[in-house]
């Protein structure tokens, strides 16, 4: 958002870039659920960037706004391997579970399930964990 003109109308994706920064001081425990309900409501319905500007006035700057590079914070790089671990293993599971139940004659078809989704595990692991130090 320009600051140099708080009358400027503002776009969808600047309220969800605004109502993400309310969020992550919620998170960090800057505001209360409460008012964090009030300022999301107040992001949702703002039409111009200095009513935004107005919500996070008194947050300190996002460090990706202070200019240094973004850094996911420990616990949304946790998250995400929990969440990519979830999806890799929930459809795997439920195949081998359906060819065990049908019967385990004509091969190992869920091999082709696990490939796919393997392949793209590893591929988040690897730009997690390599490319993430």
């Amino acid at each position: 958002m320009s600051e140099a003109d708080p009358g400027l109308r503002v776009s969808d994706a600047e309220r969800e870039a605004t109502a993400g920064r309310l969020r992550q001081a919620g998170e960090e425990g800057r505001i209360d659920l409460g008012e964090l309900e009030e300022r999301l409501t107040a992001a949702y319905a703002a039409k111009t960037e200095g009513e935004l500007a107005a919500l996070v006035a008194d947050l300190p700057a996002t460090p990706a706004a202070a200019g240094g590079a973004a850094v996911a914070p420990r616990g949304d790089r946790s998250r995400d391997i929990r969440q990519k671990t979830a999806a890799f293993l929930t459809p795997n599971v439920i195949c081998i579970l359906v060819w065990l139940a049908t019967g385990t004659d004509g091969g190992f078809w869920p091999i082709w399930v696990l490939l796919g989704t393997g392949i793209a595990y590893a591929s988040f692991l690897i730009k997690t964990f390599v490319a993430g130090d």
